[in-house]
């Protein structure tokens, strides 16, 4: 059992051993971004099959720029989450509320500049994005109104990894599946009755995910007296402000840089034309099954590897992250077993009628990205375990070395092989950034088995 501290602050994932305590932890983030996966599923299904394969391609062609914003919204909120869940390690009360103080005003700053300024720039970014002219109206209305709701991403995620670095994966599974199941209906009746059509997809994704938001935090307030923050905890101060500004402002950078490159990809598939962005669209959509499975990973070394290292206990990092590779792995070589088994019934779930190259594209996108997910299990495990022992130059690094090598892939390999060789991006973007991090970790765990007396691990 997940053992929570007598003062209610945490759930302290410093004791008990660390295979069943990760295990444990990350079931419920599984479940939680498997929900979070159906958000989008639920767009794209029923997008697909009651409007038709152009609308398809409408959401498809601006998602991975929502993707970019949302992955800065994470990274930004797990950063915050680190320097938590350090001070939870550390037992240090105070700090851990001011911390929380910090997160909240810095998200407050973000969501205002994010929101405005992406708002203003929606008809750029779809000139930018290369979106075919008899789409890009659908695609603007999708765009704007996901942009628009940046608030409820910022809250949901702010909560939720504050409630992870607490211990806590359970929470927010819970109301995330509420959402979900509210997402769904709001989807249908925005868009078959009401005939809202794309807009009507992303104003459904926005009002469910302010929901889960703004339970998990009533919630989380409730439950735990950590988060019960009082007048002089918001005056967290600069010293505060700093550590996580810096901290989490590198981990949304690094985040969103690495989806640069896929930005980079969809506006080289978009050049293709309506069917090679719907399969592509498709295939992306079961292709998160692996990334957001791998991400939850992230989420767990996260919150393990940093209340440990707050608790100098090194030799248990070790071991954690031993383990979490072990899932991890396992993990990925499933899904790669799944999505071979269902590949072929991918396109029809979301288009109707679709043409024989909406299929060709979607099966080259699995056969050459599938085999490789277990490199990806490897980089999202090593790269959160530095992170989260305060090395934020070798993460950094990595995703620079994912970002050359993706955009690299998009250009020339596009160039060479068309659709092809632009699919082989993702291998090797997880190839060059897997080659800088993992190194380093056992560079840092002999450094700082070293340093740290035998008590403390």
């Amino acid at each position: 059992m997940l053992r929570r501290d007598r003062n209610a602050m945490a759930i302290d994932l410093t004791s008990g051993k660390p295979l069943p305590v990760i295990f444990r932890f990350t079931l419920p983030v599984i479940g939680g971004n498997l929900f979070q996966l159906m958000y989008t599923l639920a767009d794209t299904v029923i997008v697909g099959r009651t409007i038709g394969e152009n609308a398809l391609a409408a959401v498809g062609a601006t998602s991975i720029f929502v993707y970019f914003i949302l992955c800065f919204i994470q990274g930004m909120t797990s950063g915050f989450s680190i320097i938590l869940a350090q001070s939870i390690g550390r037992r240090d009360r105070e700090g851990a509320r001011r911390n929380i103080a910090a997160a909240v005003y810095l998200s407050l700053i973000f969501t205002f500049a994010v929101t405005l300024v992406t708002c203003l720039m929606t008809p750029g970014i779809i000139r930018m994005m290369e979106v075919p002219e008899e789409i890009a109206e659908d695609a603007a209305c999708y765009l704007f109104i996901v942009l628009a709701g940046t608030g409820a991403t910022v809250l949901y995620n702010l909560v939720s990894n504050i409630l992870r670095a607490l211990g806590d994966s359970r929470m927010p599974l819970v109301f995330l599946v509420i959402s979900s199941i509210l997402n769904i209906v709001l989807d249908i009746i925005f868009i078959v009755p009401l005939g809202m059509g794309t807009g009507g997809a992303a104003l459904a994704t926005v009002l469910s995910q302010l929901l889960s938001g703004v339970l998990s935090a009533a919630a989380g307030i409730r439950r735990y007296d950590i988060l019960r923050l009082q007048k002089e905890d918001w005056k967290s101060g600069r010293k505060y402000l700093i550590l996580n500004l810096r901290t989490g402002f590198t981990m949304g950078l690094q985040m969103s840089v690495m989806c640069i490159g896929q930005i980079v990809m969809q506006a080289s598939v978009n050049v293709l034309g309506t069917e090679a962005i719907a399969g592509y669209t498709a295939a992306t959509k079961v292709n998160q099954l692996a990334a957001l499975v791998n991400n939850a990973f992230v989420t767990s070394v996260a919150a393990y590897t940093a209340q440990n290292y707050g608790a100098g206990m090194i030799t248990r990092i070790k071991k954690g992250v031993r383990a979490t590779v072990i899932i991890a792995e396992a993990a990925d070589l499933l899904i790669i077993a799944i999505i071979i088994a269902v590949h072929r019934s991918v396109v029809p779930l979301f288009v109707t009628g679709a043409s024989p190259a909406v299929f060709h594209y979607a099966a080259l996108f699995f056969l050459i990205n599938v085999p490789f997910y277990p490199l990806l299990g490897l980089l999202c495990v090593f790269r959160t375990a530095v992170q989260s022992m305060g090395n934020s130059w070798a993460p950094f690094t990595a995703c620079m070395t994912e970002l050359v090598a993706r955009c690299a892939a998009s250009l020339l390999l596009g160039a060479l092989f068309g659709y092809a060789g632009i699919m082989f991006s993702s291998p090797l973007a997880w190839i060059g950034a897997d080659a800088v991090v993992i190194p380093v970790y056992f560079m840092m765990m002999h450094r700082n088995a070293k340093r740290m007396p035998p008590a403390a691990s």
